[in-house]
């Protein structure tokens, strides 16, 4: 699906994040900008991608050819999973997944399985909350002093 979703999965969360549950939600004045990014009707949920990738891992590494996985993966846990409130998981990738095989396929489902019973234990992608003193609010920018000199889409984790 080209660097994101399934266009069936993509209408879904269009229709179902709406107004008034998803994002539109809170008081918005000089210390509260709406209820969102951790804030939202979602918090205390958690959520996490299983992703199948037919390139390497490497081809998906910082210095790789399809750029960092958490880069290409930010749009949707980020901007549609922790936006409305979830807190994130670290996603479940398979690479090459067009090269497995029975072997490696018992592998991945035992692996996944594992990460499934410790989704409790499993840390959250620390994301930065919207209204928790790292943001100007309501520019909605990064203040100066957090990751200075730096940008990108790294500069939202803590």
């Amino acid at each position: 699906w080209w660097f994101s979703m399934p266009a069936i999965l993509k209408g879904w969360f269009d229709r179902v994040y709406a107004y008034g549950f998803a994002y539109g939600v809170g008081e918005h004045s000089d210390t509260h900008w709406g209820d969102r990014y951790g804030e939202g009707m979602l918090a205390g949920k958690r959520a996490m991608l299983i992703v199948s990738a037919g390139g390497w891992e490497s081809h998906y590494a910082p210095r790789g050819v399809n750029g960092p996985i958490d880069d290409i993966l930010f749009p949707i846990q980020h901007g549609m999973l922790h936006y409305p409130g979830f807190e994130v998981l670290p996603p479940f990738v398979t690479y090459r997944a067009g090269k497995t095989d029975e072997t490696r396929f018992a592998a991945l489902c035992e692996q996944l399985g594992q990460r499934l019973d410790n989704l409790w234990h499993t840390e959250p992608i620390p994301f930065r909350r919207q209204n928790a003193g790292d943001y100007l609010i309501p520019q909605l920018t990064l203040k100066a002093h957090l990751a200075p000199g730096q940008d990108g889409f790294s500069i939202h984790l803590k």
